[in-house]
């Protein structure tokens, strides 16, 4: 039985095998046949001939006749004779394949999908077998392709008159973007570089608000290696369906290189400082100061010092979560001076250890006291004001592929691309990506789609 299913196993791979000839060679036929118009004059270009080509498929290789045409005399040409097949399939590999390949390889490594792809694609052949260098230059083909299609850089987005947004119809809810960064490891014992992740969220559309459906989005990019963090960032708000008079509130943990990326994209947006980070500095604050003397001085000079420290911190906290930021600097300037004072007179170590913090808190809030809102006033309200659906982006989007349990060292330009290319597979974006370059692929999918949206 066990030799009989072998046989029938093989036999099946290559009837399917055989189907995939006549139909791949059809459809090749089909698709090229609007290149043989010249674009400029419209004639026909004339043939040269064809040659083998052998192209990577799901059941194997193939080998498929290609047709070389000569180019046209209306213009000058850098070559007599193109290949357009070459052209439209530049790693010899079919959509279908191309599109497993960098799925997979963007959920896990690429040695995990070169495996997984040998068991569950019949490729009986090991010189035809998959292999993680092949994938992973299939990855950054896709994904340099992606980025020749991004638009240039600019400062600034925000174009036309604010009086034509009373115009516009009623937008989509609020818009939330929140960036935070992460680290990976670099290669050749080169240090870590950062890496930029965030996700945005709407909060609900317009036309479906019974179903109060969050759409959210993850994005990611390199810091120093990316060229256009501020248009990748705008093409992602657009695909949101973002109006010039839409609520658009972005979350950071203040760091300067994350703001500036967010600056100049909506000329309704809000910069807020993040909840979260507020709160987890003052956190680790209290806990230090759980630790200083109960009292300082000597005879009648003694004086609280803990119970007045916690009690101050929580002050200030209630004042910074009220948007008052004025007397939140007042309150962080007398810790300052209570600490300096018993620092002085104990030489405590806690002591120098939280007034160094609380120093650090103070420049922290003065430079991003602009961007401190009344945090309880947003909260009632429904707002967002903390990042935690960031730090869940960051560890969907970064650490899960490349960082946690993930030995591998990276280079800034291959995490780039990978990160471009799992962002959209995460976004669910990813077939949508391969129809708008390959019209004809998974059409029974995009029928269903239709069919689903009628």
């Amino acid at each position: 039985m066990g030799p009989r299913r072998v046989r029938t196993y093989r036999q099946g791979n290559a009837i399917l095998k055989d189907i995939q000839q006549i139909v791949v060679q059809e459809q090749i036929s089909s698709g090229l046949a609007p290149c043989r118009p010249c674009p400029d004059c419209g004639q026909s270009r004339r043939s040269k001939g064809y040659h083998d080509l052998s192209l990577r498929t799901v059941f194997g290789h193939l080998t498929v006749k290609s047709p070389r045409l000569h180019q046209c005399d209306c213009g000058s040409h850098d070559t007599s004779t193109f290949s357009p097949l070459a052209e439209l399939l530049p790693d010899h590999t079919t959509p279908e394949l191309l599109f497993l390949e960098t799925k997979w390889a963007s959920l896990m490594s690429y040695g995990m999908t070169a495996k997984l792809l040998d068991d569950v694609l019949p490729m009986d052949d090991p010189l035809n077998a998959f292999t993680a260098f092949t994938i992973r230059r299939h990855v950054w083909n896709v994904a340099e392709r992606m980025e020749r299609e991004l638009g240039e850089e600019q400062s600034c987005f925000i174009t036309g008159c604010q009086r034509d947004g009373h115009e516009l119809p009623v937008p989509d809810g609020p818009l939330t973007v929140g960036i935070d960064g992460g680290y990976i490891r670099g290669q050749h014992k080169q240090g870590h570089f950062e890496v930029f992740a965030g996700k945005s969220i709407l909060a609900f559309k317009r036309d479906e608000e019974d179903k109060q459906e969050l759409s959210g989005r993850c994005f990611a990019w390199v810091q120093t290696y990316d060229e256009k963090p501020k248009r990748r960032l705008f093409e992602l708000l657009q695909s949101h369906g973002m109006q010039p008079n839409q609520q658009v509130a972005f979350l950071s943990d203040g760091g300067e290189d994350v703001r500036n990326v967010q600056l100049y994209l909506h000329p309704e947006a809000e910069h807020l400082l993040d909840w979260f980070h507020i709160t987890m500095r003052l956190t680790v604050l209290k806990q230090m100061a759980k630790g200083l003397p109960e009292i300082v001085g000597d005879g009648d000079d003694q004086d609280e010092l803990r119970p007045r420290v916690l009690t101050d911190l929580e002050s200030l906290k209630w004042y910074l979560w009220h948007g008052n930021v004025f007397q939140g600097l007042n309150e962080l300037q007398g810790l300052e001076m209570d600490l300096e004072g018993a620092t002085f007179e104990t030489q405590d170590g806690t002591a120098r250890k939280l007034l160094k913090g609380i120093e650090e808190l103070h420049t922290y809030v003065e430079r991003n006291q602009q961007f401190i809102p009344n945090y309880g006033e947003r909260y009632r309200n429904g707002e967002r004001i903390a990042s935690g659906f960031v730090e869940s982006a960051v560890n969907q989007v970064v650490s899960k592929r490349m960082a946690k349990h993930q030995q591998m060292q990276w280079s800034q330009r291959g995490a780039h691309l990978l990160l471009q290319v799992r962002t959209r597979v995460l976004n669910e974006e990813w077939e949508n990506t391969f129809r708008s370059w390959y019209p004809a692929f998974r059409p029974r999918a995009e029928a269903a789609v239709r069919k689903k949206a009628a």
